[in-house]
């Protein structure tokens, strides 16, 4: 044997990173690669066909709406049915939608009953695909590994979401909406391309169940018997709905008025982007002992985007608040999954993170669609000093939950959850992760 056949081959990804994990992380990179640009894209493209800041909300809406709709069934349907499968299937709706809504806006004129048609069409595809997504990247992960593998993911994943925004806002502005929500479409291909090679031979087939209501009621009973769990939904209910409207309403609304239209409005989402990115290599290294106290006490600078935009601070100064508020809601993002990872059984994991998903969006179409009627009768700046002031009082509330303040990490081990449930310890090659 030759001493160059000797010698070691290099590994260029850790000994727990399998090729299930590698093929979902540069899934999820290439789709944030396009969804952060199409974001954008989608509210110009809006604007440029004339309309108005309600139609923007409506459009908004149309994406959120089949969420609130469709998240529940998505997560009995993720435990019933190969995850994977029902990824791929996901991924081919929101591509045909996408590549739709590019021939419409590319063709010219287009309207808006259809723009909110095909965005809540490529909105239904999210519903199914989340909860599935959620109970798929842990499965490729053994429970010691779960904090870092989330970490990791999540830091691979924002670092798309850096070049995205900021790309999409420079393509929109040099090229025009249509052509960004092209790409958009190409991205769902070939990321269904990489989710339909996952190698599930080893993951276990879903059990057999008492039916589709049976399941949501025993996804139910994980959620009520757990304060801490939904206290924390119950608070991004509203954290999501107002900081929607503030990014996916008045933000581009502020950028066309006031900051020089999308490409710096890109930059800084970009710049939100590149603090999630910090937020990831923080919890690579930092494991808090208190994990949702430590995370819910980083929500509060969840509040400044929208205050930044309220005064509106410079475009210098808006990248550096959302560099911060970016940081702070990845810390509380892998805290959060970290907890669930910890406190909920495996095979009930796709159906909390529906409720989870479900509570988390349900406000979100109603702000969305109301945030052109409120700029309308309070004016713009009241309404985002508004949204700032929600975050920070609800987020003051959910830290009365004693549970919030006391659940702390646990050894990996199967122990009793802080609201006295006893709460299975994941095993090996079983759930949660991934958008």
């Amino acid at each position: 044997m030759s001493s160059r056949a000797a010698l070691p081959v290099p590994r260029r990804r850790p000994d727990w990173a399998g090729r299930n994990y590698a093929l979902l992380t540069a899934a999820a990179v290439i789709t944030n690669l396009g969804s952060q640009g199409a974001l954008i894209a989608s509210a110009f493209a809006v604007l440029e066909a004339g309309g108005s800041a309600g139609d923007v909300g409506l459009v908004a809406a149309a994406r959120t709406l089949p969420l609130v709709l469709f998240l529940l069934i998505g997560g009995a349907v993720a435990d019933r049915l190969p995850r994977h499968r029902v990824m791929v299937a996901a991924n081919a709706l929101n591509c045909l939608s996408q590549a739709a809504f590019a021939v419409l806006v590319l063709a010219g004129d287009p309207q808006l009953w259809q723009m909110m048609l095909l965005t809540a069409l490529c909105g239904t595809g999210t519903a199914f695909f989340n909860p599935a997504a959620e109970g798929m990247l842990f499965a490729s992960v053994s429970a010691g590994h779960a904090n870092r593998a989330f970490a990791l993911f999540r830091m691979a994943v924002n670092g798309a979401g850096i070049g995205g925004a900021a790309l999409g806002g420079a393509l929109i502005a040099a090229f025009g909406p249509g052509w960004v929500l092209a790409v958009d479409a190409a991205a769902f291909a070939l990321a269904g391309a990489l989710r339909a090679a996952l190698d599930v031979s080893r993951v276990a087939a879903p059990a057999p169940s008492g039916g589709l209501l049976a399941d949501l009621r025993e996804g139910w009973v994980e959620v009520r018997t757990r304060p801490w769990l939904w206290g924390i939904v119950l608070q991004f209910s509203v954290v999501v709905a107002v900081v929607g409207a503030a990014d996916a309403v008045y933000g581009p609304l502020v950028a066309r008025d006031r900051l020089g239209g999308p490409a710096p409005w890109g930059l800084a989402l970009s710049l939100f982007g590149v603090g999630t990115l910090a937020g990831a290599v923080v919890m690579m290294l930092w494991k808090p002992r208190r994990l949702l106290l430590v995370g819910t006490l980083c929500v509060f600078p969840l509040a400044l985007p929208s205050a930044g935009l309220a005064v509106p601070l410079p475009v210098w100064a808006l990248c550096a608040v959302m560099f911060v508020s970016g940081t702070a809601v990845e810390v509380f993002g892998v805290n959060w999954m970290t907890a669930l990872h910890q406190e909920i059984p495996p095979e009930k994991f796709s159906r909390v993170s529906a409720y989870d998903w479900f509570g988390s969006v349900s406000l979100l179409p109603l702000a969305t669609a109301v945030a052109g009627p409120v700029e309308s009768a309070f004016g713009r700046t009241a309404a985002l000093w508004g949204c700032a002031t929600l975050v920070v009082g609800v987020t003051a509330a959910v830290l009365a939950v004693p549970d919030v303040r006391r659940l702390t990490r646990g050894p990996g081990s199967a122990k009793t959850g802080s609201a006295g449930v006893p709460a299975a310890a994941p095993a090996a090659g079983a759930c949660p992760a991934e958008h």
